[in-house]
């Protein structure tokens, strides 16, 4: 179960969605914890269940040949004890599904605290998140009362059901036996025959706290369940009358498949077009930029600049193909050995990306088969090895096989190791030999942090260890190693120095990668030949253009365009 929900759980980005609109609390837990609950809840149920049965069947003759009447007193008797059971309990549902959300809610804060310890002593913020911490440990604890005071009183039934069991069947036989009709063995008999099946028609009495319990893991669950499913329809953004952002993919060969099954000459040089964009968010359906048109050449470098909050990094989301809210086509263009992915296609098919549906599945994959690339600001650090570091994303079938988990690989579980969530479609670079993982860190300036670390493979919270500037250069190391046709840098030296700005995007320009790049600083302008300028947009309706598009050779381009920040 843990396998199935955790592919599903990443396929078509669920979890990023599920993160940056806050569909669901917690998705961690609800894998780990929960799902773990319901699988040995529901087995110890199994086997509760079919011992009841086997009881049952086992002692109803018995009883029912001693005296009749009994057999309906114990019917009646359990009856009235499941309903009373139900009634004093009803509330624990609800207690248990909150306790285990707001101790889940305690447990992230913790985590938080851990992840962000340097901010929060640089800020001397420790009475506050202090505060806040006990804040939601009170509210935990406040549950947990009111779920122990439910628990308290439905305990009191359960224990007072449970002695009157013991002299109910003596106190229904005693009449039979004093008239002579009995001997004293057979209440003996009654008595245990009688506890047997009563046992086993009260089963939710007797199991009524851990039903409770699992009655919430199954509501958290049924509720993550409907989140993952195959129609997404929750994890859509709103459109109302918005089609979607429509992403496809041209090979540099003579003739490729299109959208609608034709075939689309790839023009040469042209790397991505950008046909009539209009941005939305994903949520609030605000408009970022409208009806935005461009042509991007090999080695056009195209800086994206403007206020904050316009929409510079928003469009960078559209051509990953994180939001996807609003009109328009992008279309990139695979280069030589970079062809468009088709393996898996039908002749029928449609190479193009969709919004919704199956084939979302494969942008992610599409994207990096067809040399697209992306540089966040603040780099991922990746669980593992400084080699794994350097080989991710796009040496992830490889990325496991280190010296630590061989042992692990031979394990018979092999539906475990099946990590992919894609087809995996497509050819990619040859993975890099030590020696050139080494070169690599030397040509980005990192080659010192080999002997600081004890080599390639030695493990390591990375993200803690290495400063902003070492992981933005650890990226791009990453991404010369990945040699993409194109490449969108989100301010990914915003924390280096100019020398080694300078220096990095000189490596990335002699690879031969065009790039895309959002900034703040003037000094970006010496690594494009294009800048973008985005403004705010103020119309409701989204007619006015809030774009200006120009070559960097121009003359004082930051003083003379209306959109400059």
């Amino acid at each position: 179960m843990t396998s199935y929900y955790m592919k599903r759980y990443f396929k078509n980005r669920t979890f990023y969605k599920i993160q940056s609109q806050s569909l669901i609390d917690n998705p961690d837990q609800r894998i780990n914890d929960d799902l773990s609950a319901f699988t040995g809840t529901a087995l110890a149920f199994s086997l509760t269940l079919l011992n009841a049965v086997v009881d049952l069947v086992s002692f109803s003759n018995i009883l029912y040949g001693i005296y009749p009447p009994l057999f309906v007193v114990l019917i009646v008797y359990s009856l009235g004890g499941t309903a009373i059971s139900v009634f004093l309990g009803k509330s624990l549902v609800n207690l248990n599904f909150m306790q285990e959300k707001k101790e889940a809610d305690f447990r992230y804060g913790l985590v938080r605290v851990r992840e962000n310890a340097e901010s929060i002593a640089f800020y001397g913020g420790e009475e506050n998140e202090l505060q806040l911490l006990l804040d939601r440990f009170r509210r935990a604890y406040q549950n947990l009362s009111e779920l122990l005071i439910a628990s308290r009183n439905l305990e009191f039934f359960t224990n007072g059901y449970r002695y009157l069991i013991q002299i109910l069947p003596a106190a229904v036989v005693a009449p039979m036996f004093f008239a002579g009709k009995i001997e004293f063995g057979v209440i003996n008999q009654s008595v245990s025959a009688f506890n047997h099946i009563l046992s086993d028609f009260s089963l939710i009495v007797f199991q009524f706290q851990s039903i409770s319990a699992f009655s919430a893991v199954i509501d958290r669950l049924g509720e993550f369940d409907d989140l993952l499913g195959e129609n997404g329809s929750s994890l859509s953004p709103r459109r109302d009358s918005i089609d979607g952002i429509n992403i496809s993919f041209k090979s540099g060969s003579p003739s490729v498949l299109s959208s609608n099954g034709s075939q689309m000459q790839s023009e040469p040089g042209i790397v991505l077009e950008i046909c009539d964009l209009t941005l939305l968010t994903p949520r609030g359906g605000n408009i970022l930029i409208t009806d935005f048109n461009m042509e991007l050449k090999d080695k056009d470098h195209l800086l994206v600049m403007g206020p904050s909050g316009c929409g510079k990094t928003s469009l960078l989301r559209a051509l990953a193909g994180l939001w996807t809210s609003g009109t328009g086509d992008i279309i990139y263009h695979a280069r030589d050995s970079r062809q468009l992915q088709t393996a898996t296609l039908g002749s029928n098919e449609p190479s193009n990306i969709k919004p919704e549906g199956e084939e979302l599945l494969q942008s992610s994959k599409q994207r990096r088969d067809n040399g697209i690339f992306f540089v966040p600001q603040r780099p991922y650090m990746v669980l593992g090895t400084l080699r794994q570091q350097l080989l991710y994303p796009t040496w992830t079938a490889n990325i496991h096989q280190s010296p630590t988990n061989d042992a692990q690989s031979k394990a018979p579980l092999s539906f475990l190791s099946e990590v992919s969530t894609s087809d995996g479609v497509g050819a990619k670079p040859e993975m890099p030999s030590t020696d050139e993982l080494i070169r690599v860190l030397e040509v980005v300036r990192l080659g010192y942090i080999l002997p600081r670390f004890n080599g390639m493979d030695s493990v390591h919270d990375w993200a803690s260890v290495l400063s902003l500037g070492e992981q933005q250069r650890l990226a791009f190391a990453r991404l010369l190693l990945a040699k993409p046709t194109l490449v969108l840098l989100d301010e990914s030296t915003s924390a280096l120095d100019d020398t080694n700005e300078v220096h990095l995007y000189s490596q990335i320009e002699a690879a031969g990668i065009t790039y895309i790049s959002v900034g703040h600083r003037k000094t970006l302008h010496r690594f494009h030949n294009k800048v973008l300028y985005i403004s705010k947009s103020d119309s409701a309706t989204g007619s006015l253009r809030n774009w200006e598009l120009k070559p960097t050779d121009q003359k004082s381009i930051e003083e003379s365009s209306p959109f400059a920040s």
